[in-house]
Formats: structure tokens, C-alpha cells, sequence
């Protein structure tokens, strides 16, 4: 049984995930929370599998509940509900380690796919939200020279670049890999050099719109 936790300030919002996935087999929602305050303490009660965050939020919003569970000692697969305003927001949530975002409006089967996905140490990305994402990355950064076709990434640029887009730290992936830091911190360099890409989550948007992780 996945445990799954709700936090969101809008309470119909709530009631209608919480319904929809009352309907999914595997699949149990623990605790809700209207605010990422009562959501972290609900966390490190509940300790759920995946939670489910809205990034509007009043007494503390999501970016900052992501913050805080970066410095907690339990950060459960993040997925982000999110909508088409809030771009700027969900680049940070990436930053931030989560693993997955859809829009409020997504119906229960991607809603269970997208839990079972996060559960199972994955990462869903909308591919219509990335292309859109780096279309923002454009207008917010006009010094941004993606090339349209990087240079081919070796086997390992590749392995590296997808635990990236898992949201991996240098230091993670090392040790994942059985690598130094310094070896991956090369690695991640050649990456936005063959990409023409200047950090990380630019590359991973840019991966997942070309389709090459």
C-alpha cells in the first residue's frame, strides 16, 4: 500500500484527490494539511511514500516546505500540482529535489501513475510542461545558447544526467556510482558544455524536451 499525504490550501481541492484516489487500488492517503507548516509536521508524523504539494500556499508555501525538508531527515518523492502560472516556481521546485509535477486538473489514472512512478525512485515530467518550461527559461534569460542538437552524451553523461533529473546531488550520484565528487562534478560540467547549457536544471529541461532521458 502506498501512503500518500495532501497538502493544499484549497479544500475542494483536497476532497476531490483524496475521492479520485479513494478509487485506486495500492494506494492509501494518510493525512492532509491545508498549509506547508501543518504539511511538514504531518510528514514527519505520517512519514507518507509520496506527497502530493500545491506550491501556493498561505503560513508557509510549497518552495518553502521544500526548503525545510531539505534540511529534515525525511524527504518522501515530492510531486508537485501545480498550474500553467507557475513556471518560475515549479524551476525552483526542481532545484529543490522534486521528483515529478503535474497540473490540478490531471486525471486519476496519470494522478496513480504519476504516485506509482514517484514510489518506485522515478521522476515524471509532463513533456508538454517542459517544452513550456524552457520556452520561460528563454524569456526570463535571454543569454541562454541551448543548441538545438547537443553532441552526443556518452553512456555514463546519460546515467549521470537522468539521476540528475531525479534530483540527485554531486555527492548522491558519487556514491550511487561508486565515483568521487570530482569525477561527477567533471562529468556534470561536459554535460552543459555538450549541451550548451550553463546549469542543471536547464540541461534536465532540455534532456526531457529532446526526449534523450
Amino acid at each position: 500500500m502506498i501512503k500518500v499525504s495532501l497538502i493544499d490550501d484549497q479544500s475542494l481541492v483536497r476532497q476531490g484527490i483524496k475521492s479520485l484516489l479513494e478509487l485506486a487500488e495500492g494506494i492509501e492517503v494518510v493525512g492532509e494539511a491545508s498549509d506547508g507548516m501543518a504539511g511538514l509536521e504531518l510528514i514527519a508524523l505520517k512519514r507518507p511514500d509520496v506527497v502530493l504539494l500545491d506550491l501556493r500556499m498561505p503560513v508557509l508555501d510549497g518552495i518553502g516546505t521544500l526548503e525545510a525538508l531539505n534540511q529534515s531527515d525525511y524527504f518522501p518523492p515530492v510531486l508537485i500540482l501545480t498550474t500553467f502560472n507557475d513556471d518560475e516556481l515549479v524551476l525552483k521546485a526542481i532545484n529543490l529535489g522534486i521528483k515529478g509535477f503535474l497540473l490540478k486538473d490531471v486525471s486519476l489514472e496519470d494522478l496513480v501513475t504519476a504516485i506509482k512512478t514517484l514510489h518506485a525512485g522515478k521522476t515524471l515530467i509532463q513533456p508538454a510542461r517542459t517544452s513550456r518550461l524552457m520556452q520561460g527559461l528563454k524569456q526570463l534569460d535571454n543569454n541562454i545558447n541551448a543548441f538545438e542538437t547537443p553532441e552526443l552524451l556518452t553512456e555514463r553523461e546519460l546515467e549521470i544526467l537522468r539521476l540528475l533529473a531525479a534530483g540527485y546531488s554531486n555527492k548522491e550520484i558519487a556514491k550511487a556510482l561508486n565515483l568521487s565528487e570530482g569525477t561527477v562534478k567533471n562529468h556534470v560540467s561536459n554535460i552543459l558544455s555538450k549541451m550548451g547549457l550553463r546549469d542543471r536544471t536547464r540541461a534536465v529541461l532540455k534532456a526531457l524536451d529532446l526526449g534523450i532521458i
